[in-house]
C-alpha cells in the first residue's frame, strides 16, 4: 500500500500546482491600480508570500500531530470543537474549495475559447460563448474529476507534467523578461531605482488619473491590494486534506508545506519582477482585461519580431497552468468531505471508496456543485465574499497552535514550528493588518463572507443529529 501512497516529490508538486493558477497573469493589474508603485506591489507580494510561508509552518506542526486526512477541518475541530470544524468544513465544500475549482475552470474556458478563436470558426451555437465557455469549463471539471476516480497513481502523473510544464514556461517567462529589460534598459531602472524619487509613493488610479494617498488611504489600500496576491498563493494547505495517502505523512507534509509555498513565492516575486521590467507602470496598471502576462509577453515578442502571438502563448500557459491546479483541488478536496463524513458531519455515502481506494462518491458530489457554480456565474462574487473568511480560518487556525502547546503540552509533535511562539505571533500580527484592513476597506464584501459561513450553524443542527 505504501508504494502507491504520494512521496515528498509529488507531495511538493501537489502544494505548488494548486498554488499556481490563472492569478499571477492577472492580478498585478489591479493591485497596481491600487498603489500606484511598483516598489509597494512587489511588497505586497513578498508580504503575502511571508504570510503564507507563517501559515505553512504551523499547519505543519499541526499536520504532524494530526497525520491522518482532514487536514484543516481535523486542526480546527480538535482545537476548537466540533461545531466551529463543521462550519469551516461546510464553508469549504459550498464555496471556497468548489467556488476555486468553477472560478479556475472558467478561466481555462475562456482560454480554450481564445485559441480557438484564432485558429478556427466559431459559427455554430455551441460556439457561442455565453454557452460554450460553461461547457468546457465543466467538461474539464468531469475529465478532472474522472481521471481523480481512477486512481492517485493516475492523478499523481497528471500532476506531474502540468505542474512542471508551467514552471518551465513561467522559468521561461521571468527569463526573457529580465532579459529583455538588460538589453533595452527596460523599466527596471525607472522603476526601481533610488534615483526615482516617487517609486515608494503610493498613489491610486482613479478615473485614469493618479491620485496620491494619504498614511490611513494607503494602509486599507495595501491592505485591500493583498486580497489578489493572498487569493493568488492560496489552496496550499489541501496537502494536509489527504493525510492518508502520503508516505510518511507526519514528516513529509511539513517538507511539503514549506518547499512548496517558498518555491511558489519565489517564482511569483520573480515573475513581478519580469513584469515591471518590461511594462511601465501605466502598461501593468491599464493591461487589457487585466492580462499583464500577455502584455508583458507581447512586448518581448514585439522586439524579437516573432511570428507567435502573446495571446495565444499566454493562453496555452494558462490553460497548463489551469487544469494541473484544478487537479490538485480536485484530488485534495474530496478527501476533507471524506473525513467529514466519518464523524458524522456530511452524507454517508461520501465514506465509501471504489475498488482503487479513490472517495468516488465525494469527488462526485464535489463535481457536481461545482458545476452548478459555474453555471450559475456566482463562483467570483462568492469566492470575494469568503476570501475574508477563509483568511480568518488561518488565522484561528494558526492562533490554535498556542492552544494545544498549552492545553496539550506532552503530545507527540513530531515537526515543531520554527522560533514559536514568535513566528506565531509575527504571522498573527501581519494576517490580523490584513484582515482589519480588508475589513474596513471592503466592509460588505468582508461581512457578506461572514454571513455565508454562519449559514454552516443551522446546517450543523441537521447532520449533527
Amino acid at each position: 500500500m505504501s508504494s502507491k501512497k504520494l512521496g515528498l516529490f509529488d507531495s511538493v508538486l501537489l502544494v505548488s500546482g494548486s498554488m499556481i493558477g490563472s492569478g499571477i497573469f492577472l492580478v498585478s493589474a489591479d493591485m497596481t491600480r491600487q498603489l500606484g508603485s511598483a516598489p509597494w506591489v512587489m511588497m505586497a507580494w513578498v508580504l503575502a508570500g511571508v504570510i503564507t510561508l507563517l501559515a505553512a509552518l504551523h499547519f505543519g506542526e499541526l499536520a504532524s500531530m494530526m497525520p491522518g486526512s482532514g487536514g484543516q477541518f481535523n486542526f480546527i475541530s480538535r482545537i476548537y470543537g466540533r461545531k466551529i470544524g463543521f462550519v469551516y468544513g461546510w464553508t469549504v465544500f459550498s464555496v471556497i474549495q468548489t467556488g476555486v475549482i468553477a472560478a479556475v475552470a472558467m478561466a481555462f474556458s475562456k482560454h480554450f475559447w481564445l485559441i480557438f478563436d484564432r485558429y478556427f470558426v466559431t459559427d455554430y451555437v455551441l460556439l457561442n460563448h455565453s454557452v460554450g465557455t460553461p461547457v468546457v469549463a465543466l467538461l474539464s471539471v468531469w475529465v478532472l474529476t474522472g481521471i481523480n476516480v481512477v486512481g492517485v497513481q493516475e492523478t499523481k502523473w497528471v500532476q506531474r507534467v502540468f505542474t512542471l510544464t508551467k514552471f518551465l514556461a513561467l522559468g521561461a517567462l521571468i527569463v526573457c523578461g529580465i532579459y529583455y529589460a538588460v538589453q533595452n534598459g527596460g523599466e527596471l531602472i525607472s522603476n526601481f531605482s533610488n534615483n526615482h524619487q516617487s517609486s515608494w509613493t503610493s498613489k491610486s488610479l482613479v478615473k485614469n488619473q493618479w491620485e496620491y494617498l494619504s498614511s490611513i488611504g494607503f494602509m486599507l489600500a495595501f491592505a485591500s491590494a493583498m486580497v489578489g496576491s493572498l487569493f493568488s498563493s492560496d489552496a496550499w494547505q489541501g496537502i494536509t486534506f489527504m493525510g492518508s495517502e502520503i508516505k510518511d505523512s507526519f514528516k513529509t507534509i511539513p517538507k511539503a508545506l514549506f518547499w512548496g509555498t517558498l518555491l511558489v513565492t519565489i517564482v511569483y516575486c520573480l515573475a513581478n519582477l519580469a513584469y515591471f521590467s518590461v511594462l511601465t507602470l501605466d502598461e501593468v496598471a491599464n493591461a487589457d482585461s487585466d492580462r499583464v502576462g500577455v502584455a508583458a509577453v507581447g512586448k518581448i515578442i514585439a522586439s524579437n519580431g516573432s511570428f507567435w502571438s502573446a495571446e495565444i502563448i499566454m493562453a496555452m500557459l494558462v490553460l497548463v497552468s489551469t487544469f494541473g491546479c484544478n487537479n490538485g483541488l480536485i484530488l485534495s478536496g474530496s478527501r476533507l468531505y471524506q473525513s467529514m463524513a466519518e464523524q458524522g458531519l456530511f452524507f454517508k455515502s461520501v465514506v465509501k471508496v471504489n475498488q482503487r481506494d479513490v472517495p468516488q462518491n465525494a469527488l462526485i458530489y464535489q463535481a457536481i456543485w461545482a458545476s452548478v457554480l459555474c453555471l450559475s456565474g456566482t463562483y467570483g462574487q462568492l469566492l470575494s465574499y469568503c476570501t475574508f473568511a477563509s483568511l480568518l480560518f488561518y488565522i484561528i487556525t494558526v492562533a490554535g497552535v498556542i492552544k494545544l502547546r498549552k492545553n496539550e503540552p506532552i503530545a507527540e509533535r513530531p515537526y515543531k514550528v520554527w522560533f514559536y511562539p514568535y513566528s506565531t505571533y509575527l504571522y498573527l500580527i501581519l494576517a490580523g493588518f490584513v484582515a482589519i484592513g480588508i475589513l474596513f476597506s471592503q466592509f460588505t464584501i468582508a461581512i457578506t463572507g461572514i454571513g455565508i459561513v454562519l449559514l454552516g450553524w443551522p446546517i450543523y443542527r441537521f447532520f449533527g443529529r
